[in-house]
């Protein structure tokens, strides 16, 4: 079986968990965390803050409870995983389904635009594919109708972007910026995530909230003491990063080097092997500068489900990311509100992608796909 996702782990990441285990013996948030947001900070070349918690879920939650009160409005794509609704809806706020663009499967500005009300709080660009789309836009749109922004990076982890004339690493700048490194991601820290920003209000509050809401918990942790006497002023849960994970955390940063090359090295073999196939579209990204998560294509002769289950009857995984969240019955069941992302939905289909994925392994998925639509 070739696998669609595959988290990359081994002997380096095995012995920084003997390490913590036999060396420093505290499990909990402590040194090996605060080691590991600031080697992020390193790697994207800033003194903003870099909070760790456990998922990347926990980071959006956070972020939009940070932002927002119960019952104002995150404008937010369908076309994401069920994480972006539930941290909003999770934070009492109320997500509102956008279109995106078929393009680039980003953010339709367009129709967020008309979806704005005066209950509007934010906007959360997901960054499909490892791709942000127009940041640069989404920032000017934001600043027209005074929005805060939550980037929903979970996607993203080491991708570039062009914005003010020079190139930025997706965290290097933006309002909050949210990234998961769960198993399967650019890196992981087995489960985990982080909260990016150079807003202190909001970073003091996420400090405290993934710490039950124990107010600079944080500064204690990091000196390996606890809070006996302490106050809490708002809502927090139990969404800290563990020395364990940041172990692995900090183990993988320093190979994803290796990782970038590789994922954007196979995004750019499918993209030249499989472009001009009949029924099959593709998402014009540039891999010298997106690390893709994910591998989407489009097939637009309806054949999408038939492709998938060949390819299923070969030994090869696929995907299809995501099913839209407006379809979903705990979000209204609203069909037919969003066609763009409807009829995009039944299109996607996403091809193994991820740096154990060998030239061998990618050519006999491309010589499946080619065989299909040669017999069809």
């Amino acid at each position: 079986m070739i696998r669609l996702s595959k988290s990359i782990v081994g002997k380096k990441e095995a012995e920084a968990l003997s390490r913590v285990i036999i060396e420093d013996g505290y499990l909990g948030m402590g040194r090996e965390v605060q080691l590991f947001e600031k080697e992020l900070q390193g790697f994207l070349k800033t003194n903003r803050h870099v909070i760790c918690v456990n998922s990347g879920t926990a980071a959006l939650h956070l972020a939009v409870m940070a932002v927002a009160r119960p019952g104002e409005e995150i404008l937010v794509q369908s076309l994401t995983y069920l994480a972006s609704f539930q941290a909003i809806s999770a934070a009492g706020a109320i997500p509102v389904p956008c279109e995106v663009n078929p393009n680039t499967i980003t953010i339709d500005l367009k129709d967020a635009e008309r979806r704005f009300t005066k209950r509007t709080r934010a906007i959360m660009p997901v960054h499909y594919a490892g791709n942000p789309g127009d940041l640069e836009g989404i920032y000017h749109f934001a600043q027209r109708y005074g929005l805060r922004v939550i980037e929903d990076a979970a996607h993203a982890f080491g991708t570039v972007f062009k914005a003010q004339g020079s190139k930025f690493k997706v965290g290097e700048i933006g309002d909050i910026v949210c990234f998961s490194f769960d198993g399967i991601k650019n890196i992981t820290s087995g489960e985990g995530g982080a909260v990016v920003t150079s807003d202190e209000k909001v970073a003091q509050f996420v400090n405290d909230a993934r710490l039950l809401g124990i107010h600079r918990d944080t500064e204690k942790r990091y000196k390996g003491q606890r809070s006996w006497v302490f106050d809490v002023t708002h809502q927090g849960y139990r969404y800290h990063m563990s020395n364990l994970f940041a172990a692995i955390g900090r183990v993988q940063l320093k190979r994803f080097p290796e990782f970038k090359r590789i994922r954007q090295s196979l995004a750019k073999r499918y993209y030249e092997k499989l472009k001009g196939i009949p029924y099959i579209k593709l998402l014009n990204h540039n891999y010298d500068e997106v690390v893709p998560h994910i591998f989407p294509i489009k097939i637009v002769n309806g054949k999408r489900d038939e492709l998938r289950q060949y390819l299923l009857s070969k030994n090869i995984e696929c995907g299809i990311h995501y099913y839209p969240n407006h379809l979903l019955s705990f979000y209204g069941n609203r069909k037919g509100e969003l066609p763009v992302t409807e009829k995009l939905y039944n299109q996607l289909l996403t091809l193994p992608l991820h740096p154990d994925l060998t030239k061998e392994d990618q050519d006999r998925v491309i010589y499946e796909v080619k065989s299909f639509f040669n017999s069809s």
